[in-house]
């Protein structure tokens, strides 16, 4: 009886997983935009803001070699005249970026980066151009669902710069690509070793039977290979994240885990009676109410979970831009990049349906929305509180749903962060060295240092005081001539020493949305 019980469970998070798979959206096209990289790069006049959490320093200039910083030279005091004596000297074919008052920070990573699928409608290019026009350089891709090799074909382009993209870090979801739903340790230990093979660099899971999950996490940590974790509701109860932390887990993806490792009451969450987890109205409704549940802020048991899992050098990757249309679902409809940036087949996807995953809509009330803004005041309290006694917080966006655009659901992450408590030094840390750290990169990447990659954010201004700048629609204000108007911020996005101008990167993406609203009016037109 336990046996056929735990193959049947197993049946039924494959058929979960095989559910998430999507059909494999177009391909990025050949690399049509970007300068470099240079044999020699010089950047003049900026301030400098590492990562590493030191506050900002300038003006300096950097020097770039082909795809790595070689020079950071501190080159006077702010609004002092600048005495050329005292900086790098450009020699013939050097290239030069007069950077004067800009601010220059470390390439983001995106610690959860889905490329997209053929049932939200948006190409690769679309998610690609988004995501470097917002600075991030480094997208870890959680579960590969369009198919580990097309993943992989990307990662091979992108690591050759042939395609316009970030560093793409490809994770396979536990199971996919399986002829059969894995039943036994066995099974789990060859499973990950042919992913190992065919070069994934990690694993997510979203649950299996408590000997399946600790078969899998010996196997990766012989083949030194990452892992991340949604702990989903269907086995929570026999395995939160205080057993993924155990058995090695690198990173817990979103909340779910967190706050059943803190019940101090009870065993399983207080669902109502006719809940169904295939019902997401269900499913995110109530895990709005989940937090409450949870041990208080500052308790024994509060305080012994956090303790334990920064112990454990355990890495929390919270999406908490993700969730925000549960607590104000009309912000997140009427957000101002939809406009010029949605792709009209992502907006319809994004619409209430029982058939697309994060569409769960059906009737979202008041309550739900206050439900959700008591979560994420308790979530954020621990992320803040988590982060100050030493433990690792991270940035994903896990954008393609929920009304969260590429790109723009990262920024939002990075305001998230701020409102939790987080000084921005701090979440410029999480945004960058600490994403590194835990994909085990932070040799090459992740801050601003001499001998690692040139992956690097230009901005006009300090994004420090004012997030919004980084925006690809830019900061609504009043502006220097006295006129309310956007101002545009981030202006250059550099990956392995590769200048991209956002401009021309926005207005790519703002071309393919209009091709797409132009097709799908032409199409309406055909069937009246």
């Amino acid at each position: 009886m336990h046996t056929l019980s735990r193959t049947c469970f197993v049946t039924l998070l494959w058929c979960s997983l095989v559910s998430l798979t999507l059909a494999a959206p177009e391909p990025a096209p050949e690399r049509d935009r970007g300068d470099g990289p240079f044999q020699r790069l010089i950047l003049r006049g900026v301030t400098v803001v590492a990562g590493n959490g030191a506050p900002p320093a300038g003006p300096m200039d950097i020097v770039i070699e082909n795809d790595r910083i070689v020079r950071l030279v501190s080159v006077g005091n702010p609004g002092a005249e600048i005495d050329p004596d005292n900086r790098p000297q450009a020699g013939e074919g050097d290239q030069e970026m007069d950077l004067s008052g800009h601010y220059v920070l470390p390439g983001f990573v995106d610690m959860h980066g889905h490329l997209g699928g053929d049932e939200q409608g948006v190409t690769a290019e679309y998610v690609l151009k988004l995501w470097l026009a917002h600075g991030i350089t480094t997208v870890r891709e959680p579960g590969s669902f369009n198919g580990l090799d097309w993943v992989l074909d990307h990662v091979r382009r992108s690591n050759a710069n042939s395609i316009v993209a970030p560093r793409i870090i490809p994770y396979a979801g536990f199971g996919l690509g399986a002829e059969a739903p894995i039943s036994t340790p066995k099974q789990a230990r060859e499973w990950v070793q042919d992913i190992a093979r065919q070069g994934a660099r990690g694993v997510k899971f979203f649950g299996a039977p408590p000997a399946i999950m600790q078969a899998a996490f010996a196997e990766l940590n012989q083949q030194n290979l990452g892992s991340a974790m949604h702990h989903a509701q269907l086995n929570v109860v026999r395995w939160n994240v205080l057993d993924s932390a155990r058995a090695g887990l690198t990173t817990m993806e979103h909340w779910y885990g967190l706050p059943e490792a803190m019940f101090d009451d009870q065993v399983i969450q207080d669902y109502p009676l006719d809940y169904n987890y295939n019902n997401e109205q269900h499913r995110f409704g109530e895990a709005g109410r989940l937090w409450q549940q949870a041990a208080a802020p500052g308790s024994e048991r509060w305080n012994a979970v956090r303790d334990e899992l920064i112990e454990l050098d355990f890495t929390i990757n919270p999406t908490l831009t993700i969730y925000e249309a549960s607590r104000d679902l009309m912000r997140e409809q009427r957000a101002i990049w939809h406009d010029d940036y949605a792709h009209p087949r992502l907006l319809e996807f994004f619409q209430p349906s029982p058939e697309a995953h994060g569409s769960y809509w059906f009737d979202w009330t008041t309550q739900n929305e206050i439900d959700w803004k008591q979560n994420y005041q308790r979530w954020m309290h621990f992320l803040n509180d988590y982060k100050n006694h030493g433990g690792r917080v991270t940035t994903g966006s896990d954008a393609g749903y929920i009304y969260k655009l590429y790109g723009f659901g990262y920024i939002r992450e990075l305001e998230l962060l701020q409102e939790a408590g987080f000084h921005p030094l701090e979440v410029l840390q999480a945004a960058t060295l600490n994403g590194a750290e835990a994909l085990g990169m932070a040799d090459e990447i992740g801050s601003i240092e001499v001998g690692k990659k040139a992956d690097l954010v230009v901005v006009t201004e300090n994004p420090l005081r004012n997030f919004k700048l980084l925006y690809g629609t830019g900061h609504y204000r009043l502006r220097e001539d006295g006129t309310p108007g956007y101002v545009r911020g981030l202006r250059y996005t550099i990956k392995d020493g590769i200048v991209y101008a956002a401009d021309e990167l926005l207005q790519d993406v703002r071309d393919l949305v209009t091709a797409a609203k132009t097709e799908a009016e032409a199409a309406s037109r055909a069937k009246d």
